[in-house]
């Protein structure tokens, strides 16, 4: 069983999996799904200020803090207990194309020439992660929710403004992958 556990899974059992969590939430209590709401809950419970963004009954959305921690504590586990201990499988192309950035490690999910304590404190380090975190940050906060949100919970509800987010998403993705991240690879 456990080996069953620690091979990934297609597409096709996770896809439903977490396909399923929507109508689950729905049915269970009507609430959405979306992750990025939680730092707006944690303020509001933290940092009750006179903002007027966060004066609402954030108590009413105390669940989704178990639900992120579930997923952290979820993390945990499958990284230590479901560990596959095999090197992971990249594609030779991609392999060729993100060598000639530097990056030649792979023994863990992500490369270490990237995401390391190191790497933060060079140009490349401080663009990516930092620059990186802020734009993921402020740009789901302008689009009203994250790519869970919109994505999985906002297209399954049919709402118009998920669907243009969702594109926006999927272009940002394809230019930063495609054109800005190799200039940035070269710093």
């Amino acid at each position: 069983m456990m080996e069953f556990l620690k091979q990934p899974w297609p597409w096709y059992v996770a896809g439903p999996i977490i396909g399923l969590i929507v109508p689950a939430l729905l049915i269970l209590g009507n609430k959405h799904f979306g992750i990025s709401a939680n730092l707006r809950h944690a303020c509001a419970a933290c940092f009750p200020a006179n903002v007027k963004f966060f004066k609402y009954d954030w108590k009413k959305e105390a669940w989704n803090f178990f639900f992120v921690g579930g997923i952290f504590v979820g993390a945990i586990i499958a990284s230590q207990l479901l560990a596959n201990p095999e090197p992971v499988k990249v594609n030779p192309k991609l392999v060729a194309e993100i060598g000639s950035y530097g990056i030649n490690d792979y023994s863990s999910m992500v490369p270490k020439q990237i995401f390391s304590l190191e790497s933060l404190f060079t140009l490349r380090g401080v663009i990516l992660l930092i620059g990186g975190g802020f734009l993921v940050g402020f740009g789901s906060r302008y689009a009203g929710g994250c790519t869970s949100g919109h994505s999985i919970m906002g297209l399954s509800d049919l709402q118009w403004p998920s669907l243009v987010a969702t594109v926006m998403f999927m272009a940002g993705g394809f230019l930063m992958a495609n054109l800005i991240l190799p200039f940035i690879m070269k710093l």
